[in-house]
């Protein structure tokens, strides 16, 4: 996002904040023994600094061993961060088989996104594209036959048409942007097990603020919605590419140097952990291009929110930005905020700077500050 890039404070806040997503703390206690010599008669003084003198060289000999040993691992580590970076950059520029082979974006999700946003929406046009999508049926079926939204606790639904129909088309435009973003999250984050809820929580709370400011300007609440919900598209593909090439490359230089007998190589590799500074990088400052070339590859027509979603990624100030994509940035700005604050790691004067290059006012804060923006909020009547 190159408006933040623009400000030394606001880049440091926004890697700060993505960092709270991947950072695996952990502490380590080191423990030292302190051994002590009496002093003893003159043969066994000597004796013993005789000894002391083979165990300083045996010492001496095993740090320099141990310094090549690192020396080589870190060269593995370097050499294996490199490889992983360039297959990476590979799977980027390579657009289109990026969003069809790799994420294999299904052309219903879009279509369904985009038939929601016009006035001729109808439940008759987005019942087949949701039956269509076998994971997409099964969130509607799931969500109506949840204790709170069932006329009749002992019939459940088992058709995605009747579950649509129950759910309502108001509610359908919530829910259609939900469950498609929540089903392009990684299925798995390891070795960062909080990272996927917390990616999942960032969009939600993103989209419900750009709604809230949105209706607020008189501006589509679904098209908000909708451009908020999928301003995090990039940080879940970029997520989710860097995961499984790590581990699809790791795997395989184990199983090569296991089969070639390098028991130097494949001890170093085993010792190899994942860099969660390689993934905060990509992050940073790959997300929002990638997610622009992506919302490009859904082809919306009818649904304006390309243009915004390409302002984010490549807009230097807010003046250069849509009337939307200055609402998405506001939502995004607060939500970070809101989250360094609760973990201490803002600052006043790093706070003031952050809301000011977003072109946050106190209305919109008075605003976001009474709104709810970490549930969805459906009307079953």
């Amino acid at each position: 996002m190159q408006l933040f890039e623009q400000h030394d404070t606001t880049w440091v806040l926004y890697q700060r904040y993505i960092s709270l997503c991947i950072k695996k703390e952990f502490a380590q206690q080191q423990t030292g023994t302190l051994v002590t010599f009496s002093h003893q008669d003159s043969e066994q003084a000597h004796r013993r600094r005789e000894l002391l003198e083979v165990e300083e060289q045996a010492k001496q000999e095993k740090a320099i061993k141990e310094h090549g040993e690192q020396h080589f691992r870190n060269q593995v580590m370097n050499k294996f961060f490199t490889k992983v970076a360039g297959e990476i950059n590979t799977e980027f520029e390579q657009k289109e088989n990026f969003y069809q082979s790799f994420l294999a974006i299904e052309d219903a999700a879009p279509a369904i996104l985009e038939i929601l946003s016009l006035r001729a929406a109808s439940l008759n046009r987005v019942t087949p594209l949701v039956s269509s999508l076998h994971w997409l049926a099964e969130e509607a079926i799931n969500l109506v036959n949840k204790p709170q939204y069932r006329k009749n606790a002992d019939v459940k639904v088992t058709q995605a048409n009747l579950a649509v129909s129950y759910i309502g088309l108001e509610n359908l435009k919530l829910v259609m942007p939900t469950f498609i973003l929540k089903h392009w999250l990684p299925l798995s984050t390891a070795p960062y097990p909080l990272m996927k809820r917390k990616l999942w929580n960032d969009s939600l709370s993103v989209a419900l603020a750009t709604r809230a400011l949105g209706e607020a300007q008189g501006v589509d609440w679904y098209r908000a919605f909708t451009a908020g919900m999928l301003s995090n598209v990039g940080t879940l593909a970029v997520t989710r590419c860097f995961l499984e090439k790590f581990s699809d490359s790791y795997n395989r230089e184990i199983k090569d140097a296991y089969d070639n007998r390098d028991k130097r190589l494949h001890d170093a590799l085993v010792s190899l952990e994942q860099s969660p500074e390689l993934l905060l990088e990509q992050l940073c400052t790959r997300s929002y291009m990638v997610g622009a070339d992506l919302i490009e590859q859904m082809k919306f027509d009818r649904l304006p929110i390309t243009e915004p979603l390409f302002d984010l990624a490549f807009a230097r100030t807010t003046s250069a930005m849509s009337e939307l994509a200055q609402l998405v940035t506001k939502a995004k700005a607060y939500v970070m905020f809101r989250t360094l604050a609760k973990d201490e790691l803002i600052n006043n004067d790093e706070a003031k700077q952050l809301l000011s290059v977003a072109k946050i006012t106190p209305a919109d804060i008075a605003l976001l500050k009474k709104t709810d923006i970490n549930h969805l909020k459906l009307n079953f009547s």
